[in-house]
């Protein structure tokens, strides 16, 4: 079974995530080396290295390989530095996260996402990792400033931008996915000084973070 998973490994690189303009030599080393089967419900095992969302129930699902690799590619996230996720999920961008950075301070809305990434990361050894059962659109989000910002999930406006950019350190990074299906922006936002220089990044279509707020909707 283990060489089945490292070929599915190795193709995933070659052919779903280096073909998408990810070129960065640390992020394909983490996600060749990462086991994504280890993160993945049971149910989905065998599609782990497919180029597909994994459910995750309802509401959220797993990033596809490629725009995990273009997010962690547009983040530069370096070994000294420390990181915020919103959206743990099942851990696996967090894993890829721990690796590249520092130290991981993630939160996830689902208290049963929250605790199986737990158990996952603490047996991977990565003791570096936090994750907090929390919602990022509460108030519930404390600590900081931090070099790098990934938020795994949409949100429908750029209201959450303002908060969200206070809490980098200067020169840090922030990639979020803007707007409303079937058509999203993922960006990334930069920190210089007290100016902040959005760049778009590429087009694409995820799940929406749970209670992020939602778009005025014009009423007759």
């Amino acid at each position: 079974m283990q060489p089945t998973m490292d070929r599915a490994r190795f193709n995933m690189i070659e052919q779903q995530v280096r073909p998408w303009d990810v070129l960065n030599q640390r992020v394909l080393t983490v996600m060749r080396n990462l086991p994504r089967e280890a993160f993945v419900p049971d149910a989905y095992r065998g599609l782990a290295y497919a180029d597909i969302e994994i459910p995750l129930g309802q509401r959220t699902s797993m990033l596809a390989p490629k725009v995990v690799g273009r997010m962690l590619q547009a983040l530069e996230v370096q070994p000294h530095e420390s990181v915020f996720e919103i959206g743990t999920g099942t851990g696996y961008g967090t894993a890829c996260l721990a690796h590249l950075g520092e130290q991981v301070f993630s939160i996830e809305i689902d208290p049963d996402l929250a605790e199986g990434a737990r158990v996952r990361l603490n047996a991977m050894g990565l003791s570096q990792v936090e994750v907090h059962t929390a919602d990022a659109f509460a108030g519930q989000v404390q600590g900081g400033p931090f070099d790098v910002i990934a938020v795994t999930g949409s949100v429908p406006t750029a209201e959450p931008l303002a908060a969200l950019e206070q809490l980098l350190t200067d020169g840090g990074r922030l990639f979020i996915v803007v707007g409303e299906q079937p058509l999203m922006e993922a960006m990334r936002i930069t920190r210089i000084g007290n100016d902040f220089r959005r760049e778009s990044l590429f087009e694409t279509s995820i799940a929406s973070l749970e209670n992020a707020p939602l778009p005025e909707r014009f009423a007759f």
